[in-house]
């Protein structure tokens, strides 16, 4: 799918959708994730702190058996990343007493590192413990009256939370992954179907322009339909247009006709008269112009209207079985190669018509030899179709640049004792160009001259 075309655009945009609600979806997961997460370890964490503060508010109980109903061996544990502190703060010697696992060790004050008091009457964060631990924290200040002011905490390794955090975020970015992949095989799945009307369409089209159609048919969703509605008329339209300037060409050129014959008539009378043979030659060129654009409108008509598949091989045997009856008084040679597959996008009539006043061109000028090959070649860029050559080699004497370039205008001839009225070459440039061709003139590697042929093919 190219840049340009809409199927592309259409994918582009879904993808960078589906990529960008993926990523703020995914992103929003994972902070709800890592929250819910951080609220659980936060009640595991308020559930050892309310424990604490019960032991601090029995101060009855015997000192040995205060703080053993925490029920978690972590905090006997050295350094095991999960500690309790107690502190007394209205003394200034500051009693603590903490867990065995703080070792010797001291935890941080919530209160140093800013944080406030909540609506619960505790603060909550993030802090470094002993060893470089990363661990969070819960702390409340108790006052007992009394028995004396106290500020419990209790940490837990943060580890865990991040860990849990990290491996949610691995198994999501793996579901996303999964799911975008699906749903852009599914965007282009629909881009695909959605736009296979507008393929069949283009495809009808080409038919037409083919000779393989002459309308589109079929059905078509609801928003192409008008396309396919309006297109035919056009269709119609265009060729009612081309039939009504058929017909006035041609009832311009019978018009002319008849004036014309009568002048050829009484000239004729008058043959041995200059002034007769003067108008009788004019005359002539005037017939040869009319039967020129009669033939071209009659072509053009075809072409712009709808095109035929013509087999190329057959023709150019043919034409080299008549050019070497109509020239086997001078002998002359007329080898072929054709591409068996060669095929042309047009009617045989015009083919003939072209390809006939070369092969003809050629065999009044060649010395004994005429040559003639085609071949179909591939595009020689993107959306172009293939195209048709023709090359018709003659062994004469061959033209110069300035020649060449004099010959391809209508009319001009190089030597007069030649049959013919000089508009062949230009009638081929201008029946090729119909056809969306043209004709070049070169030297043949044979020794005369090379006329190569450029038409649409199949």
């Amino acid at each position: 799918m190219r840049g340009s075309s809409l199927a592309t655009r259409l994918f582009v945009s879904a993808t960078a959708w589906v990529v960008v609600i993926l990523a703020i979806t995914g992103v929003i997961l994972s902070s709800v994730y890592r929250d819910a997460t951080e609220r659980a370890f936060d009640r595991r964490l308020n559930l050892y702190l309310r424990t604490l503060i019960a032991e601090v508010a029995t101060p009855d109980e015997p000192p040995d058996r205060q703080f053993q109903s925490l029920g978690e061996p972590l905090f006997d544990l050295p350094l095991s990343g999960w500690y309790w502190q107690i502190t007394r703060t209205d003394t200034e010697k500051g009693e603590t007493r903490a867990s065995r696992s703080l070792w010797d060790k001291k935890l941080p004050k919530l209160e140093e590192h800013g944080a406030e008091l909540t609506a619960a009457g505790v603060r909550l964060g993030y802090v470094d413990g002993p060893e470089g631990q990363n661990l969070r924290m819960v702390e409340r200040p108790v006052d007992l009256g009394a028995d004396g002011k106290f500020l419990v905490s209790v940490a837990g390794d943060a580890t865990e939370i991040f860990d849990e955090t990290r491996s949610f975020d691995y198994y999501l970015g793996g579901t996303f992954a999964a799911l975008g992949i699906v749903l852009l095989l599914t965007t282009i799945f629909q881009v695909r179907y959605g736009l296979a009307p507008l393929k069949r369409i283009s495809e009808a089209i080409a038919d037409i322009r083919s000779g393989r159609a002459e309308r589109l048919e079929g059905q078509f969703p609801v928003e192409i339909a008008p396309l396919a509605r309006e297109t035919n008329a056009l269709i119609d339209a265009n060729r009612e247009i081309v039939e009504r300037s058929r017909t006035h060409v041609g009832n311009l050129a019978h018009a002319i006709k008849t004036p014309l014959s009568v002048i050829v008539n009484e000239a004729s009378v008058h043959a041995a008269d200059p002034f007769a043979s003067k108008v009788l030659e004019q005359a002539d060129v005037m017939r040869d112009q009319v039967a020129h654009h009669l033939e071209r409108a009659r072509i053009a008509a075809r072409v712009t209207i709808v095109s035929t598949i013509t087999e190329v091989a057959p023709v150019i045997e043919g034409l080299r079985r008549t050019m070497e009856k109509i020239h086997r008084d001078r002998s002359i040679s007329i080898q072929t190669k054709a591409d068996p597959a060669a095929r042309f996008r047009g009617e045989r009539q015009d083919l003939e018509e072209m390809v006939g006043n070369l092969v003809d061109n050629a065999c009044k000028w060649a010395a004994s030899r005429v040559f003639i090959e085609v071949t179909t070649q591939p595009p020689n860029e993107p959306g172009a179709g293939p195209r048709l050559r023709i090359v018709v080699d003659d062994d004469g004497r061959g033209l110069s640049e300035a020649e060449r370039a004099q010959v391809s205008r209508r009319g001009q001839r190089l030597d007069e004792s030649k049959p013919g009225s000089g508009l062949g070459l230009s009638i081929v440039t201008d029946l090729a160009g119909l056809y969306g061709g043209n004709l070049a003139l070169g030297e043949a590697p044979i020794g005369g001259l090379r006329a190569e042929l450029v038409l649409a093919a199949v």
